[in-house]
């Protein structure tokens, strides 16, 4: 007998077998989270900026029992002018072992519902025991996400601190700020955190020129 998940088989041990196999699964909101992105740097994000998923998902596999099936959604609401662009990275994600989730963008549409729906799917199925949700959008998510903590299962929002809102308080759910997961990013980005200062303190870098606004009065 193998486990199989998102990243991989392996043989199961005799204990392992008689352990209930659980459903982790992950919904990466990437629109949210590249917006959220182009707000902390004032700019488009890079490759330099952007979240290594490759890291998250090994970070999900360590926070499942062995036998867990772990399942990392992502999900994309594609531009006609970036569908070609994005080819390659959603290529690189299937490599990785995620499932990823498209559709064409049209005016205001998102994938939040999506998400939702397939979140709420896999609950049905009734082996799902942990959650996590990748996202900033607290109007969306913050009362699903405790629907679901209050029928028992493990519950964990991802998103930036400062721009998540009331996905950083909901009752029973975890939150994880993104910046937290070692590995995740490149380089430390130029967030103004003033809930979680070191204890010496520290410097943060003009973002304007000196005097370039003039008097202010």
């Amino acid at each position: 007998m193998v486990i199989a998940s998102a990243y991989g088989t392996r043989p199961v041990t005799d204990a392992e077998q008689e352990a209930p196999v659980g459903r982790h699964v992950l919904v990466w909101d990437a629109p949210n989270v590249d917006m959220t992105l182009a707000n902390i740097i004032d700019g488009k994000p890079t490759v330099k900026e952007r979240p290594d998923l490759a890291v998250l998902g090994s970070w999900l596999v360590d926070h499942a029992e062995p036998e867990d099936d772990v399942e990392a959604c992502v999900f994309i609401n594609v531009a006609a002018h970036v569908a070609g662009p994005l080819r390659g990275w959603v290529m690189w994600l299937l490599e990785q072992g995620f499932r990823v989730f498209a559709k064409p963008k049209h005016g205001e549409s998102d994938v939040d519902d999506d998400m939702l729906e397939h979140l709420w799917e896999r609950y049905e199925e009734g082996d799902l025991e942990a959650v996590y949700l990748g996202s900033n959008d607290a109007r969306a998510f913050a009362e699903p996400l405790g629907q679901l903590a209050e029928r028992g299962l493990a519950v964990t929002a991802l998103g930036f601190a400062e721009y998540a809102g009331g996905l950083s308080t909901v009752p029973g759910v975890r939150f994880v700020d993104l910046e937290t997961i070692e590995g995740l990013f490149q380089e430390p980005l130029p967030r103004i955190t003033l809930e979680t200062l070191p204890e010496e303190g520290r410097w943060f870098e003009p973002t304007g020129v000196l005097g370039a606004s003039g008097p202010t009065s």
